[in-house]
């Protein structure tokens, strides 16, 4: 039951933090004047939303005391579900990257931002934070992931809003099984998606090395 609870309150978190980078994010978006980000951008961007989702996720573990849990067993379940939810995001943006292709052939000003060896590392950089933050607990405390921290609280405990983020919650637990079933399947394939559509375009388009702009679904 406690894990049940710890793995809610993460969903209500990662829930927040994506509501309040996407603000970030459309903020950006409008000072570019809809200039089409260059591939060094996407990936930047998608470094630093990653290293403070690892960041406000480390403090939340061990500033909260709501549950009993040790705290060992939050860093390496926080750990597990911080990768399960990765690599959700690079199964996603694979899958778009696929119905890009196929559908953004010939469109003027469109780019496919999309690069597996690119998302991996920031995959393995981020987890590779959220260790060292366990072993140097204070780099974890700076003045932005602070700032992120604080609204979180704050929006979750706002009527209207937190019971939004709640319900999402619920369904980030729901959903979690079956990505964690999915995560298993995606290592065991060697990193590899099979889509329906794999076999109708004529080779591997999942490994393309171009990219895809990183939407927040909020």
């Amino acid at each position: 039951m406690q894990l049940i609870d710890f793995i809610f309150e993460l969903g209500v978190l990662f829930a927040v933090y994506g509501f309040l980078w996407g603000i970030f994010d459309i903020m950006i978006k409008a000072l570019s004047a809809g200039r089409i980000r260059s591939v060094a951008e996407v990936y930047i961007l998608r470094l630093i939303k990653y290293f403070f989702l690892v960041n406000v996720t480390f403090l939340f573990c061990f500033e909260n005391n709501s549950s009993a849990m040790p705290e060992l067993s939050k860093f390496i379940f926080a750990g597990l579900i911080l990768l399960t939810y990765f690599v959700g995001k690079l199964q996603q943006n694979k899958t778009k990257s696929v119905f890009f292709n196929i559908a953004g052939r010939g469109m003027p000003n469109t780019q496919n931002n999309f690069n597996f060896s690119a998302e991996a590392m920031i995959i393995g950089v981020s987890l590779a934070v959220f260790i060292l933050f366990w072993f140097s607990p204070e780099y974890a405390i700076n003045p932005i992931a602070e700032w992120f921290r604080e609204k979180t609280i704050a929006m979750e405990k706002a009527p209207v809003f937190g019971f939004i983020f709640k319900i999402v919650g619920f369904f980030f637990l729901l959903s979690l099984i079956f990505k964690m079933v999915n995560t298993v399947l995606f290592f065991l394939n060697g990193g590899r998606l099979k889509t329906p559509l794999h076999n109708n375009t004529g080779g591997d388009q999942l490994d393309n090395d171009d990219h895809f702009d990183d939407y927040e679904e909020v």
